[in-house]
């Protein structure tokens, strides 16, 4: 054992109180990897979490910023982690030495609610490294499912790798592309590890020559039904579509960072440094699509744990004091563990009381709706097929309703220049929930995509950004289309929308112009 390990090992009387947590967490059907839990001092936690809870990772300045905001924020009482733990089989999370013993009980009983949401929740399958990214049918797995998930290891790697450059290079010519990379890292394709592989032509096979289709008909009606003009259209349509076939790429590609790393003429060191970067972008890409469920599910399962099962009477106030600290909304601000417990909680009490279904939505009684109890006892199986399959899109889309939004007191607010404040902009639920959808669409990140690598025929490379009604940052689109002139080494340009105007930016290696577009 380490060195690390052995300073960081957990005591008896908490493993003692893990092995409890744990057989009453499997007990309510929690299914969740093997935990390694250790305790660190608020030092090595703040360490720790500076590398996104993985204790080795590549060498950059960032990880240090990181730590010196967290270690500041402690000191001067700001913020406190709690808690941190990983997507891993085994699973590892960290106590914070010196927290009360209710405090370590509630990590390991959130603890085992994250761990069991690693593993049954889909979109956390594109993690499994025996199955190359690639997951098709992610809602079935086998009954004996102990995927690969050595992530820890894997980072360990990606840092040797760029340490071996750094060697050969020197830190700051690898940590300036890194910093270029970093910029880039949001350009994927979020659903890329579920959609299987794409058939590609083989160059070797010979092109069969055009058929133009033709309507049925007699031999004596044939210059009726297919007429020469008809025929013309009909082949000028094909070879219209076989020339969009030669466009490169032939469709517009999402996986920004997959097609520089297929066609950049990047050096062998900088290919492995953005190779490492994309690969860590969809590794955390599952939580980030999941952040809502996942602290929800956790909080759930912890709240019920410890005031069913693992609080006596003496350490209640206590409890509730922390959970209550855990649940409260800031000015501002979202808090997932709070929107995602009570939907959670929503979607129980639902199918508990058979609210749901054709016969509950025809119903226009409102005191019949209010009163409505069938008792069918269906909402922990419900929610535990939610945690499976849903995201945070599709389960606020789908579980978020009207009365939800109601007897929680949600609006939207904006800016009033009037008087110079935020102010309520409605308590709609359809206004509502829709704002709340778009800031979780795509991360709150834009949609970026390829649309040319020969712009014009000079070799520039052409982005098109999908305007949702938003218009990108004029600083972050400069710094972005900077680093994509790094990697693509030739000018890059990017189609948008400024004040509902289309308009093309473009940087050369030199300057930053832009340029109105004529409407389509």
């Amino acid at each position: 054992m380490s060195e690390f390990a052995l300073r960081t090992a957990l005591p008896q009387y908490l493993r003692v109180e893990q092995e409890k947590i744990q057989k009453l967490a499997a007990a309510q059907g929690l299914d969740f990897f093997p935990i390694v839990f250790e305790i660190l001092t608020y030092d090595q936690m703040n360490e720790i979490a500076a590398y996104m809870g993985f204790p080795n990772r590549f060498p950059h300045w960032r990880f240090g910023m990181e730590y010196e905001r967290l270690a500041k924020s402690y000191e001067y009482g700001l913020s406190k982690i709690y808690e941190m733990v990983i997507n891993n089989n085994p699973s590892y999370a960290y106590l914070l030495e010196g927290n009360s013993l209710v405090d370590q009980k509630l990590v390991m009983a959130h603890v085992c609610g994250h761990v069991d949401f690693f593993k049954n929740n889909y979109a956390f399958r594109s993690t499994d490294l025996d199955t190359g990214g690639k997951t098709t049918d992610p809602a079935s797995r086998p009954k004996d499912y102990d995927p690969n998930r050595r992530w820890i290891d894997k980072m360990a790697n990606h840092g040797a790798r760029i340490r071996r450059h750094v060697a050969r290079q020197g830190i700051n010519k690898v940590e300036e592309f890194i910093d270029h990379c970093l910029s880039l890292e949001n350009l994927i394709d979020p659903h890329a590890p579920f959609k299987g592989t794409r058939a590609t032509k083989d160059p070797d096979v010979e092109e069969k020559a055009t058929e133009i289709p033709r309507l049925r008909s007699k031999d004596y009606m044939e210059s009726f039904i297919n007429p020469e003009e008809y025929l013309e259209q009909q082949r000028q349509k094909i070879e219209a579509e076989k020339e969009k076939e030669k466009k490169f790429p032939a469709r517009p590609e999402r996986d920004v960072l997959k097609f520089l790393l297929d066609h950049a003429p990047l050096d062998r060191w900088e290919h492995d440094v953005l190779e490492v970067v994309r690969e860590e972008a969809y590794y955390f890409q599952p939580q980030i699509q999941t952040k809502i469920m996942n602290e929800g599910w956790a909080s759930y399962w912890h709240s019920k744990l410890m005031t069913e099962k693992i609080l006596d009477a003496s350490e209640i106030i206590d409890y509730a004091d922390h959970a209550a600290g855990v649940l409260a909304t800031s000015r501002g601000q979202l808090n997932p563990y709070k929107l995602g417990i009570e939907l959670f909680r929503h979607i129980e009490e639902r199918w508990d009381r058979g609210q749901f279904g054709k016969e509950w939505e025809d119903c226009d009684d409102l005191a019949a709706k209010k009163n409505w109890n069938l008792r069918l006892g269906l909402g922990k199986k419900k929610i535990f097929e939610v945690r499976a399959l849903y995201n945070d899109i599709t389960f606020i889309d789908e579980f978020l309703t009207p009365d939800f939004v109601r007897d929680h007191k949600m609006f939207s607010y904006q800016w009033s220049n009037r008087n110079e404040r935020y102010e309520i902009e409605t308590r709609e639920f359809k206004a509502v929930k829709e704002k709340l959808l778009f800031q979780l669409t795509n991360g709150g990140n834009p949609f970026i995509y390829v649309e040319d690598a020969n712009f014009e025929n000079r070799g520039e490379l052409l982005l098109r950004h999908d305007h949702q009604g938003l218009d990108l940052r004029a600083d972050w689109a400069r710094e972005v289309l900077r680093s994509l002139v790094r990697i693509w080494k030739r000018p890059v340009n990017l189609t948008t929308h400024v004040e509902a105007k289309p308009v093309m930016m473009r940087y050369d290696g030199r300057e930053h112009t832009t340029r109105h577009l004529r409407r389509e």
